[in-house]
C-alpha cells in the first residue's frame, strides 16, 4: 500500500500505526486486493481496506478481456465510491461502515468497518432455512430503503449482467430464440413500475452470517436502479440447487414480501403484484447472461431452462 493511503487510514480511524493480518482476498481480474489491517491507539481493532488498483494488463479467469469490460469494472468501483459516499448511511439493511474513501491517480482507498470484529464471522456455501429467511429480509429492507429513488452516480440499471453492458455474451450466445427475446426480456425488466435500488450481485458469498444467522452484505459495485426481485432470483439461485429452488419457490416469494410489507410499514400489494410477475423474467435475464458468458456453469440448470422457456413462450404469445 502507498504510504499516502496508510497515512490516510491512520488519520481516518485515529491510529497511530497499522499492521497487516491477512489477505481477505483478491479482486476479480487483477483490479486489486480486500486486506484487514491491526490498528494500534484507536478504538478500532482492525478495518478492511478496499484497495483497488487499475492494471496495466488485464487476467480475466474466462478470457474476457476488452475494453469494453475494462471500462465497465472501471465504473463499478466509481459506483461503489459514490454509494458509500452518498447512500449508504440510509440503508435499513445492515452493511459495513465505511470510515473514509480516497482516489489517487489509478487506485481507490475504501477504509470499511471489519464486520468481524462486529459479530459477522461467518461465510457460507450451504445455508439453513433460517439463513434464506435472513438474507431475504436483508434484500426486504435494503430494497424498502430506496424505493422510489433515482440511482444518481450508481449504475441507472443495477446488476453486473443485465444486457446493455453485455453485449458480446450476447453476440456469441447459440440459443436462439433466448437470443432473439433477450431484448424483451430485457424491456419488460426496465419497464418496472415499482423501482428501487438494487443490490446488483446479491449472492450467498456476499453476505457475512453471525452465530445465530443475522446477516450483513458487502460488495457494492453493481447498485443501480431497478426492479428488487432481480435480486432475489439472483441471490436463490446462488445457494439451491434446482430442485429446491422450484419445491420453495412459493415460500421464498411469501417470505420476501412478507419482509418487504414489513419494511415499508405498510403493504403494498400493486408493487408486490408486479414483481411476483417479473420473477420468472428475472431468471429468464440471468439464464441468458450465463448461457452466454459461460454455457458450462453450474447454474444452469432444468428449473432455470424450464422458467426461461415459459418466458420465451410467453413473450412469443404477446409479441
Amino acid at each position: 500500500m502507498n504510504h499516502s493511503f496508510t497515512s490516510f487510514i491512520l488519520e481516518k480511524t485515529g491510529a497511530t500505526s497499522l499492521q497487516e493480518v491477512e489477505l481477505i482476498q483478491e479482486l476479480w481480474s487483477g483490479y486489486g486486493y480486500i486486506k484487514r489491517f491491526a490498528l494500534e491507539g484507536s478504538p478500532l481493532k482492525t478495518v478492511v481496506v478496499k484497495n483497488v488498483r487499475y492494471p496495466k494488463q488485464q487476467q480475466h479467469p474466462r478470457g474476457w478481456n476488452s475494453q469494453f469490460g475494462h471500462e465497465r469494472k472501471l465504473k463499478s468501483y466509481q459506483v461503489e465510491t459514490a454509494w458509500y459516499t452518498q447512500y449508504a448511511q440510509h440503508s435499513k439493511a445492515r452493511l459495513p461502515k465505511c470510515y473514509g474513501i480516497r482516489q489517487q491517480n489509478n487506485e481507490v482507498c475504501i477504509v470499511l468497518e471489519d464486520l468481524d470484529a462486529a459479530g459477522y464471522t461467518y461465510r457460507k456455501q450451504d445455508v439453513s432455512w433460517q439463513g434464506i429467511d435472513n438474507c431475504l429480509a436483508w434484500l426486504a429492507n435494503f430494497h424498502a430503503s430506496y424505493l422510489g429513488q433515482t440511482p444518481e452516480n450508481l449504475w441507472a440499471i443495477g446488476s453486473y449482467w443485465h444486457l446493455a453492458t453485455r453485449p458480446q455474451e450476447l453476440a456469441v450466445l447459440a440459443d436462439a430464440p433466448l437470443k432473439k427475446a433477450a431484448p424483451f426480456i430485457d424491456q419488460k425488466l426496465n419497464d418496472c413500475k415499482y423501482t428501487t435500488f438494487i443490490h446488483g450481485d446479491a449472492k450467498l458469498a456476499n453476505f457475512c452470517f453471525s452465530a445465530n444467522d443475522e446477516v450483513a452484505g458487502v460488495d457494492f459495485q453493481y447498485v443501480g436502479g431497478g426492479c428488487g426481485i432481480k435480486d432475489v432470483a439472483y441471490f436463490i439461485g446462488s445457494c439451491l440447487p434446482e430442485q429446491e429452488c422450484e419445491r420453495l419457490e412459493a415460500d421464498i416469494l411469501t417470505t420476501y414480501f412478507t419482509h418487504l410489507h414489513a419494511a415499508l410499514d405498510t403493504e403494498h400489494k400493486a408493487l408486490e403484484k408486479e414483481w411476483r410477475t417479473l420473477y420468472p423474467y428475472a431468471w429468464a435475464d440471468f439464464h441468458r447472461f450465463l448461457k452466454g458468458w459461460s454455457p458450462g456453469h453450474w447454474k444452469l440448470n432444468s428449473y432455470s431452462e424450464r422458467i426461461t422457456q415459459q418466458v420465451i413462450i410467453e413473450l412469443s404469445n404477446g409479441l
